[in-house]
């Protein structure tokens, strides 16, 4: 392995703890945004078929146990959507990322906030429909 390779492999697993640490942080960000408790969280994930316990959710809440499987239904329960649990927007209701926090890329006409999010009462978690 080339000393460039090496210095981006661990770029990127930087990157890699830094947004593991980004979807522990916006998981409670959100919680509290919301004004949910963690058994009210757990209630809502058991209702669309996520079973899951206050523990692990608390887990989930300081860095520990990340499922990226039950981020989905994480995001529905949390009402935002995934780019913003992984830390792409800082927009809850925004699919498409902010650029800034992309590495390496940037939107050179950025859409209008109503074209980003979802419509009333539908939650956009993982992209746009159709």
């Amino acid at each position: 392995m080339t000393a460039e390779a090496s210095r981006r492999l661990t770029s990127y697993e930087e990157l890699g703890a830094h947004r593991h640490l980004v979807v522990s942080e916006r998981l409670r960000l959100r919680r509290r945004e919301l004004g949910l408790t963690q058994k009210e969280v757990v209630s809502r994930l058991r209702r669309i078929g996520v079973a899951t316990t206050n523990k692990a959710l608390s887990s989930l809440e300081h860095g520990a146990g990340l499922d990226v499987g039950k981020l989905p239904e994480i995001a529905r329960a949390l009402e935002c959507s995934l780019t913003y649990l992984v830390g792409l927007t800082d927009d809850p209701t925004s699919w498409e990322p902010d650029y800034e926090h992309w590495p390496g890329r940037r939107r050179t006409v950025p859409r209008p906030a109503a074209a980003r999010a979802a419509p009333s009462g539908v939650p956009r978690i993982l992209g746009p429909l159709g």
